[in-house]
């Protein structure tokens, strides 16, 4: 295996493109780093090396015959709970789960951009917490420090791409599920606007809180995934415009007005910001400052959103228990939420989906005033393995929303959020800000991002263990 580090997305596809590698070469440098990592970080689920290793061969046929497209012929990875056609989708849950004849539809078009998908990541149950252990699969850690998490629930695909496994994954999104692990692992995580990457099979994921997002070192990166997966299948009940995700990152924002809001959410838990967290995200504030935005402290009218969050959420788990072979196995922390989500599935329900659009209304008041949202990802940096694992019910619902109190309410709204990477702690430690939009903003927060990329070179910084 290569010590090199390896390249991004658009790099390795331009490479492929131009001949200067091939597909297999990568496929098996990528499958080499993920074998070689499973022991220390965990990130995979399902390793597809022989079927990868057959698409590779298929896609250098394709470009020896002069085909082009976006991937064609890159690795990629995405996360257990995206049906990936001859494998299962176990979502964190142990059980035998049946091997699915078909793609979801966001990794079809993956497949139709001409990606090779290496393997599924790590999740931890239903994507319910904010870090990556579970007995079907052990503890997926980090690769800045793997006495840590990645966070979670997407934290396979946050570790092998902070590892250098693959160049770019999907994740999903139910309540800051590609943006925390983006943080804990200085990533780049696009929470897009509710429906732009197809949730199908399902209509919906999680009673419409749940989206499928990216995670990449590069907000270049991250936009040319979130083009190649994006769009609608016929049967989503929601289907926004079409996006250029690419093109946004490659202009200038333009100047703007940003809030700097440090405000968490009603919870009636108790929470408290990390003082290393506000430091890096005012200097974040500070940076945008420079670059002639005007940047002032104003908070959203968040109300008691929460009440919309819960019914749907633990709806969405109930559900999705529905499908598990043997729900005796589940955590008994994810039975409990089923449970809870059966008792609220009627009129609470409805009325939590109801009040949706109060909430536009009520929180977009700030968009009149202001074009972006700069908040931090998480309260603190990321805990250690295990701190949440062994937990109750009750206190693993407090530590979360101690530890992750800003990133859920956007998922509510349905709206676009980036996380960046906002530098590290003392200890070393990834920590990451979240910039926020009003619906379909992605381009605006996209093209943000990048100009703060071009400042921050965060890319040029890599676990030391990689």
């Amino acid at each position: 295996m290569s010590d090199a580090r390896p390249a991004g997305l658009a790099a390795t596809a331009r490479a492929l493109a131009a001949g200067e590698v091939s597909s297999v070469a990568l496929v098996e440098e990528s499958l080499a780093r993920i074998e070689a990592a499973q022991s220390s970080l965990n990130a995979f689920r399902r390793i597809r090396a022989e079927a990868a290793l057959a698409e590779a061969r298929e896609a250098d046929k394709r470009l020896a015959d002069g085909e082009r497209l976006p991937l064609l012929g890159v690795p990629v990875a995405v996360k257990d709970d995206m049906d990936v056609a001859g494998e299962p989708t176990a979502f964190g849950c142990p059980g035998d789960f049946p091997v699915k004849e078909r793609d979801a539809e966001a990794v079809r078009r993956l497949r139709a951009a001409g990606a090779v998908i290496v393997g599924k990541t790590n999740t931890c149950e239903l994507g319910q917490w904010p870090f990556t252990e579970g007995p079907a699969f052990g503890d997926t850690r980090n690769p800045w420090n793997t006495g840590h998490t990645p966070g979670g629930s997407s934290g396979g695909s946050a570790a092998a791409v902070a590892a250098g496994l693959v160049p770019a994954a999907l994740g999903s999104d139910g309540a800051g599920s590609v943006r925390i692990p983006a943080a804990w692992s200085h990533l780049v995580g696009i929470k897009p606007q509710r429906g732009r990457i197809s949730s199908w099979p399902d209509a919906e994921a999680f009673q419409g809180i749940t989206v499928n997002g990216t995670l990449a070192r590069t907000v270049a990166d991250a936009a040319l995934l979130l083009d190649c997966a994006s769009g609608s299948h016929e049967g989503d009940l929601h289907k926004p415009p079409p996006l250029h995700a690419a093109e946004a990152a490659e202009r200038e924002p333009g100047r703007l007005r940003i809030a700097l809001s440090f405000k968490m959410p009603f919870t009636a838990t108790p929470k408290r910001l990390h003082p290393e967290v506000r430091a890096a995200v005012t200097a974040l504030a500070d940076k945008l400052a420079a670059l002639g935005h005007t940047v002032e402290p104003a908070d959203p009218s968040y109300g008691r959103i929460g009440l919309a969050f819960v019914p749907r959420g633990t709806a969405g788990i109930a559900e999705w228990v529905e499908r598990v072979p043997d729900p005796t196995q589940l955590d008994p922390r994810t039975r409990e939420a089923a449970r809870l989500g059966r008792l609220l599935g009627g009129a609470p329900l409805r009325a939590a989906r109801k009040a949706e659009g109060r909430l536009h209304h009520r929180v977009g008041a700030l968009f009149a005033s202001y074009d972006v949202i700069l908040t931090p990802t998480t309260a603190t940096p990321p805990p250690r393995i295990g701190t949440i694992a062994k937990m109750g019910g009750m206190r693993t619902d407090q530590a979360m929303i101690a530890a992750c109190p800003y990133a859920w309410t956007w998922n509510v709204l349905g709206w676009p959020g980036v996380n960046v990477p906002a530098g590290f702690t003392a200890d070393g430690l990834p920590l990451g800000a979240q910039l926020l939009g009003p619906a379909n903003s992605e381009p605006v927060l996209i093209s943000l991002a990048a100009q703060l990329e071009s400042e921050l070179k965060w890319y040029e910084r890599w676990p030391s263990a990689t």
